[in-house]
């Protein structure tokens, strides 16, 4: 289902739990989309993968010399069974990601390694804290980044609306911008009938309540078909092809939202992670078929689309005792959409000896996330170096935007 959120703090009321519980979508009063002068219309989409994704396993360092020993059994092969995808002589991409793997060759996606936040500690919770407000450090607010550069879109070019997608809104959109929610499990559907009965009993009783069910019914309509249906014993990977194929009909309506965020929880892959098989193969297998979902869903809009996909930190180097790997710092982030710059790995890559490992145990970061976040934003929406330095991205003037990652 769907709602309006503008995720200011307010008193508690009975119609807000009603519109906010029942998740229902006050779709007319959002500000429709201006089509740019170049005839661009670009989608902007932030994949938050919680529980720390294991770069070093997601797009691996083969040609390391340190990459096989430190990650042990886990680790990824450029040959032999279930051999990694070779996006070039050093580094190899996790077999389970063979749509990504498509759109690299397609110039359509990127890998940026050795990439984190400015958070340098090992807690999930202030990670994504840090990942999703955009602040240097955690607990600084209560709003997100992507909220934020929503607000600071160049007034009169183009005007967005957001899309959240789960029960409720990551931190990375909430704040004072409006967005839009949908949450595909998180009511059974209601049957036509009772719908009419919800819209009757609030038609008098409250008009803009009742506008919103309207408008919400229709909304969940449009992100809903035989399509959405999971099949019998569907497992996680199956549920995040199903999140991405209704958050793409939604962004690709002509009025829906140009902007949107989700998370796929699960990456905590302390004991039993797997190589190229295993718990973490399926777990990219679910993010790889999202990707080519938001790809089938956006239709032409795909060539105006960058997504990034992002994790609050990465793992250790080295394999631990239970085939899994533990928190750790320097990870991956990547790009994926018509509009990237693609077909490329940009990393400024530290190493895998002892000595070059951060407090030797992680990938050392040698690349800010939010110089790739601020990159695309700029080149994508138009947003001001000194705007992303002082209000997306508070306190980051040393930090510049990444050049050259949107076509």
């Amino acid at each position: 289902m769907v709602c309006c959120e503008s995720l200011t703090m307010q008193p508690t009321s009975r119609r807000a739990l009603l519109l906010g519980g029942a998740s229902f979508a006050a779709w007319a009063y959002l500000p429709k989309f201006a089509r740019a002068a170049d005839d661009r219309d670009p989608r902007f989409i932030v994949i938050i993968l919680r529980g720390a994704l294991d770069g070093l396993a997601t797009v691996a360092p083969v040609g390391d010399p340190d990459y096989a020993g430190l990650h042990g059994a886990i680790a990824l092969r450029p040959d032999g069974p279930n051999a990694a995808v070779m996006l070039d002589t050093f580094f190899g991409l996790h077999p389970a990601m063979p749509e990504f793997a498509r759109m690299y060759r397609a110039k359509q996606a990127a890998v940026v390694h050795a990439v984190a936040t400015s958070y340098r500690d090992r807690s999930h919770f202030d990670g994504q804290d840090v990942l999703e407000s955009g602040f240097p450090g955690p607990g600084r607010v209560q709003s997100g980044w992507l909220n934020r550069a929503l607000e600071a879109l160049p007034k009169g070019e183009r005007v967005v609306s957001a899309l959240a997608v789960g029960p409720t809104a990551p931190l990375v959109l909430r704040g004072a911008a409006p967005t839009v929610g949908w949450a595909p499990t998180a009511l059974p559907q209601a049957a036509d009938d009772t719908a009419m009965r919800l819209f009757e009993l609030y038609q008098h009783r409250d008009p803009a309540l009742a506008s919103a069910l309207t408008q919400g019914l229709q909304l969940e309509k449009q992100a809903r078909g035989e399509d959405m249906k999971p099949k019998p014993g569907a497992g996680g990977a199956a549920a995040m092809r199903l999140v991405a194929r209704g958050a793409a009909k939604l962004m690709a309506a002509d009025d829906g939202p140009r902007i949107g965020a989700l998370a796929f929880d699960g990456w905590d892959t302390h004991a039993n992670e797997g190589g190229p098989v295993g718990r973490l193969a399926q777990l990219l297998g679910g993010l790889d078929g999202a990707l080519a979902e938001f790809e089938s869903g956006l239709g032409a809009r795909w060539r105006d689309t960058v997504i990034v996909v992002a994790t609050e930190f990465g793992r250790t180097a080295r394999i631990n005792g239970t085939s899994g790997t533990d928190h750790g710092t320097g990870t991956i982030a990547l790009l994926a959409g018509g509009a990237v710059n693609g077909g490329r790995m940009l990393t400024d890559w530290p190493g895998l000896k002892p000595a070059n490992l951060y407090q030797a145990r992680d990938l050392a970061p040698t690349t800010d996330l939010r110089a790739v976040i601020k990159g695309v934003l700029h080149d994508q929406f138009g947003i001001g170096e000194r705007v992303l330095a002082d209000a997306v991205f508070p306190d980051s003037a040393p930090v510049k935007p990444m050049k050259g990652l949107v076509v």
